[in-house]
Formats: C-alpha cells, sequence, structure tokens
C-alpha cells in the first residue's frame, strides 16, 4: 500500500517540528507554574527523558524495520490482542489531531482574528491538513525541508531582537522550589513531546530510504527540538519573569510582543506567530497521518485517500465538543491527556518490549510482513 521514501534529512525535520509543536506554545508556561523560576532546568531534565524514550521507540522499531508501528502490534501481541492496541493508538492520534486544531483556533482566535468563529478556523486548518495528507508523505516532506528554513530565521531574529531584554535576577534563586518539583514538572513536557512521538512509528524506519541514518536523526531531531522549547522557556522566565509566565496561555507570543529596537523594529508578534502556525501544522498532520493510515491498515484497505475528509470533519467535530473553552482545556490537557498519553505512548511500548522478550526466538524464525 505504501511504496513511497523519505530520506533521513527530511525525516530530522519532521521529528524536530513534532517535538516544538505544541511545546513552544504552552510548555514554557507549564513548566513555570510548578518549577517557577527553575523551569529552565526542568526543561533540560525533560530532554534527558525524552532521549530515553525515543530511544526505546528506536528499538521497538529497529526489531521489525519493515513494518510500522500497527503491523508490530499485530506481530506481538497477535491479531485480535494487536488490533485492540491499535484501535487505542488511533483513538490517541485522532485526539490529539482534533486537540491541536483547538491550539491554532484557540491561538488565532485570541491574538489575531477575536470575532471570527471557532468552526471556521477549525474548517481551514483541516482544509490544509487534509490536502496536505492527500498529497501524500513526500509533499508533506518536501514541504517542511523548505519550511524549516524559514522557521529557524524567525527563531533566530525572536531571540536576537528579545535578548537585550533578559534579567538573570528573574532566574535566581536557582532550585528553590526542589529538585522532587523540577523532574515533576518536567513530565508535563515529556508527555507534550517524546511520549505521544510514538505517532513517528508509522514512518520510522519502513518508509525511509536509509534506516541507520534515520535513527541517528531520530534522536538529533528531538534533541534540536527540545532546545528550541527549553531557549524559549530559558527567555520567558528571564525576560517576563517565573509568576508572569505561567500566568500567560502563550509566553512566546508575549514575548513578541515585547520586541522593540530603537522603535523601529517593533509589533511584530504577527510575524512570529508563524512560528507557532508551521511547528502546530506539521505536527497535527503526523498525528492526522497516523490516524488515517492506522485506520487503512486496521480494515484492511488498500488506500487511505477516501478517509481523510470523513475523519478530517471528525476531527472537527470532536474539536468544537471536547473543548467547550480554554479553562477546560488546561484541565483535561493537565489530567485526562497526560494519562491518556503514558498509557499509550510508554506503557503499551513497554508491555509490547516484554511480549518480544518472550517470543524473540520464536518471531526469529518467521518472515516480516508488510
Amino acid at each position: 500500500m505504501q511504496n513511497i521514501k523519505i530520506n533521513p534529512y527530511q525525516f530530522l525535520v519532521l521529528v524536530i517540528f513534532f517535538t516544538v509543536g505544541t511545546g513552544i506554545l504552552i510548555v514554557p508556561s507549564a513548566l513555570a507554574a510548578e518549577a517557577k523560576q527553575d523551569a529552565w532546568i526542568a526543561a533540560i531534565i525533560g530532554i534527558g527523558i525524552n532521549l530515553l524514550v525515543i530511544w526505546l521507540f528506536i528499538t521497538i522499531a529497529l526489531w521489525f524495520p519493515h513494518l510500522n508501528y500497527i503491523q508490530v502490534n499485530e506481530k506481538l501481541f497477535g491479531k485480535w490482542i494487536g488490533k485492540t492496541v491499535s484501535v487505542l493508538f488511533v483513538i490517541m492520534a485522532t485526539f490529539y489531531t482534533s486537540s491541536l486544531l483547538y491550539y491554532s483556533a484557540t491561538f488565532v482566535a485570541t491574538n489575531i482574528m477575536p470575532n471570527t468563529p471557532l468552526v471556521a478556523l477549525h474548517i481551514l486548518m483541516i482544509g490544509i491538513v487534509v490536502m496536505g495528507i492527500r498529497l501524500g508523505l513526500e509533499t508533506i516532506a518536501r514541504s517542511a525541508e523548505i519550511l524549516i528554513v524559514v522557521f529557524i530565521v524567525l527563531f533566530l531574529i525572536l531571540v536576537g531582537f528579545i535578548s537585550p531584554q533578559i534579567k538573570f535576577e528573574n532566574l535566581q534563586p536557582v532550585f528553590e522550589v526542589g529538585t522532587k518539583m523540577i523532574f515533576q514538572s518536567s513530565t508535563y513536557f515529556v508527555t507534550s513531546s517524546s511520549v505521544n512521538a510514538i505517532v513517528l512509528l508509522m514512518i520510522f524506519p519502513a518508509l525511509i530510504n536509509k534506516m541507520k541514518q534515520a535513527k541517528k536523526y531520530f534522536f538529533i531531531g528531538h534533541l534540536i527540538g527540545g532546545f528550541f522549547i527549553f531557549i524559549l522557556t530559558f527567555l520567558s522566565v528571564s525576560v517576563l519573569g517565573a509568576e508572569d509566565t505561567a500566568r500567560q496561555i502563550y509566553p512566546g507570543y508575549e514575548l513578541a510582543k515585547r520586541i522593540s529596537v530603537g522603535d523601529f523594529v517593533q509589533r511584530i508578534e504577527g510575524l512570529m506567530g508563524s512560528l507557532w502556525f508551521i511547528a502546530l501544522y506539521f505536527k497535527t498532520v503526523l498525528y492526522f497521518y497516523a490516524s488515517v493510515l492506522g485506520i487503512t491498515q486496521i480494515l484492511n484497505l488498500r488506500d487511505y485517500r477516501p478517509l481523510t475528509l470523513p475523519l478530517g470533519m471528525l476531527a472537527v467535530i470532536l474539536a468544537l465538543v471536547i473543548y467547550p473553552n480554554v479553562v477546560y482545556q488546561k484541565v483535561v490537557e493537565q489530567s485526562i491527556e497526560i494519562f491518556f498519553s503514558v498509557f499509550i505512548g510508554l506503557f503499551l511500548p513497554l508491555v509490547l518490549t516484554i511480549v518480544y522478550a518472550f517470543r524473540k526466538n520464536k518471531l526469529k524464525q518467521e518472515p516480516d510482513s508488510s
């Protein structure tokens, strides 16, 4: 069904965008809410834990390098249990697709177009997501190759223009909240980036033409994406202060508002908003691709494209129903979503590892099927 291949660099860029994703919008605020001025330390710890989770995913993927995650589930758990686990995986990917639709729509409605109905913004976003998926993974990857340059340039502009406003006293005293609280706050970073990266196993390594290089780039991409979030967290706390960062829904956007160079370069937050749109778009596309391709393989269909429009409509409905307002979204995000991510993206892969340990010798005698 899938004869397409992308190169390792394209995969690297997709990993970066997936890691940055919503993290560049909401992680600084979430970390500062618990770790206070030590939020930047929590980000560093989160990056370290993330790399361990990515190592687990790479290990699982390389057991059967010609199969994607749905196929690995059925290979190890058997047909029916495997399909059940795969259904949970697809539900997670669909749920987070609708979640990111809501993020993008509320960001626009809050900061740029307050009089625009959310449903209209949802439809616009899902329209370009569906268009991208229908054009195929190769088209998505090539678009990411181009837009990563735009993303990096805009990010460097943001960092360069806001750096003169850094106040190191906002970072003091260091370790005031204690090691336990710092580690606890870093779990939110982990659940919003690396744990959910299990959806990338629908691409890695089966749809990449150079497996060994892609393995290295999986780590590097996640490290680079984590570095972007660390820098933004550091800037948010050092410029805005820990309390102001925790209060802001989008602290990164507030940083862009404060840019003022000689009363000439200012009010460029609209331009900086492109950072978040680019990252959110590619993370949404990857979730949606995982859900569409997952359903296709569970139902043994030949082509995923007929599913894109109805599943896109479902994602819009879910975005409107699940999140009635921003306050409720925060509650869901910091409770149900964390549990859901850990269960699907960490607990089940660990169970998969245990099953493989028991069945390894028998499975090595069986030919792979794609």
